[in-house]
């Protein structure tokens, strides 16, 4: 069965919690106004999550195998 190699759920989920515990509220003190483009990003990651795991849902129903990679390295 054929594998589709994809990058794990929790490196977008890290991502977004560093940015949300801790991005965030320095940005609210250094740079008030790059904040609207912090959320924007952070937006975009939850997209990307999102998208990743429709395709995801797609190609198993296909009888695809997906294989969650946890670093670039992994063969």
């Amino acid at each position: 069965m054929m594998q589709i190699p994809v990058p794990a759920h929790i490196h977008y989920e890290t991502l977004l919690r560093v940015l949300e515990r801790q991005t965030v509220s320095a940005v609210v003190q250094a740079d008030h106004a790059g904040l609207e483009e912090l959320q924007e990003l952070m937006r975009t990651l939850r997209k990307a999550l999102s998208q990743q795991k429709h395709l995801e849902e797609r190609w198993e129903r296909q009888g695809l195998q997906v294989d969650p990679r946890w670093s670039y390295e992994q063969p």
